[in-house]
C-alpha cells in the first residue's frame, strides 16, 4: 500500500482536485471511488458534479452555497472515516466482452502509422509482447484474457472505459503510447496504453496500442439495443470486463446481432469488496469467471 497521502488542490473557482496517490493502483481507485459515493450520498448543498478518475476525483461546487476550504474539509472528514475498505462493499456487474484480437481493421490502421511507432518494424501486439516478457502476441491475449479488469473510470471521450486488470502489479501488462498519436482509429478498437485497457467507442484519433476489435459497442447514440436502452454509454465504474478472446466467425455472429437489434451483453452482478481484490486477486478473478459462465 502506497504512504502517499492525499493532496487537495484548489481548480479555479469551482474544483476541488483531490489526488489519491502518483500512480494507479486498486487501492487507490477503491478509495477514491469509496470516498466520491460517501461524498454523493450526503447530499452536501453546492456540490454540482462529483468526478472519480483513476487515482484521483474532481468535484464542481457553487461557491456561493458552500467554501471551498469547507468543502476540503468535508472530504478530508470522509477520507478519515474510511479506516478500512473493507468496510466498503461495491455491487457490480461482471461483463463478457468479446474481442477479435489481431483484427484486420486495427491492423490496416496501426500500419499506417508506423513512423509514428516507437519500433516500425513490429506490429503494436509484436512490441507490447516482446517489452512484457512474453514469447509471442499468442501468450499476451492469453495473459489478457486469463485475468478480469475492472471499469477504473469512463471518460476522455463519451463511453470510453479505463479497465485495471486486476493481478498483482508485478504481474500488470504495461506500453507507453505511440511516440505520436494517429490520426485515425476505427470505432471500437481495442487498445492498451501505459497499464489501461481502452475500447473505443467512435472512430477518432489516438494513441494506445491496438491490439483488436471489440465486437460490440459501448455506446450507442440510437439506443436501440437492449442495453442502451436507460443510457446511451454501457460501462459503469466499478463493473468488471473480461476480454474474451474470440474468433472471427463469433465477431460476425455479433456483430449481425448488433444490427438487428437483438444483442445483450452476458453480464452477472457480484457484491465484493476491495480487500477481497488486494489480498487475493487471483482467488477473485477465479470467483469472477466462475460466476459469470457457471452461476
Amino acid at each position: 500500500m502506497s504512504h502517499f497521502e492525499p493532496r487537495y488542490s484548489y481548480g479555479g473557482d469551482e474544483f476541488i482536485f483531490v489526488e489519491m496517490d502518483e500512480a494507479m493502483s486498486l487501492d487507490a481507485n477503491f478509495r477514491a471511488m469509496s470516498i466520491t459515493r460517501t461524498l454523493k450520498e450526503k447530499e452536501i448543498p453546492g456540490i454540482m458534479d462529483i468526478c472519480p478518475s483513476n487515482a484521483s476525483y474532481m468535484v464542481r461546487f457553487i461557491p456561493e452555497e458552500i467554501h471551498p476550504d469547507k468543502l476540503i474539509g468535508e472530504l478530508k472528514q470522509i477520507e478519515k472515516s474510511i479506516q478500512s475498505l473493507n468496510d466498503f462493499e461495491i455491487h457490480a456487474r461482471i461483463v463478457d466482452v468479446p474481442i477479435l484480437f489481431d483484427d484486420p481493421w486495427t491492423h490496416e490502421a496501426l500500419m499506417r502509422f508506423r513512423d509514428r511507432h516507437q519500433d516500425p518494424n513490429s506490429t503494436d501486439l509484436e512490441y507490447a509482447a516482446r517489452i512484457n516478457g512474453f514469447k509471442s502476441k499468442q501468450d499476451l491475449i492469453q495473459a489478457i484474457s486469463d485475468s478480469p479488469f475492472l471499469v477504473s473510470m469512463v471518460g476522455f471521450v463519451p463511453g470510453l472505459p479505463w479497465c485495471y486488470q486486476m493481478v498483482p502489479r508485478e504481474q500488470q501488462i504495461e506500453v507507453p503510447k505511440y511516440v505520436r498519436p494517429r490520426t485515425y482509429t476505427p470505432e471500437r478498437a481495442f487498445g492498451f496504453g501505459g497499464a489501461f485497457a481502452a475500447i473505443y467507442p467512435v472512430q477518432g484519433a489516438g494513441g494506445y496500442q491496438l491490439f483488436g476489435v471489440a465486437a460490440a459497442p459501448i455506446y450507442q447514440k440510437e439506443q436501440t439495443l437492449p442495453d442502451f436502452r436507460d443510457s446511451l454509454v454501457f460501462p459503469k465504474q466499478g463493473d468488471i470486463f473480461r476480454f474474451r478472446s474470440i474468433s472471427m466467425d463469433e465477431f460476425e455472429a455479433v456483430r449481425t446481432k448488433v444490427e438487428n437489434g437483438t444483442f445483450k451483453y452476458l453480464t452477472k452482478e457480484i457484491t465484493f469488496t476491495p480487500d477481497e481484490v488486494i489480498e487475493n486477486p487471483r482467488k477473485f478473478s477465479e470467483t469472477v469467471l466462475g460466476r459469470l459462465y457457471h452461476d
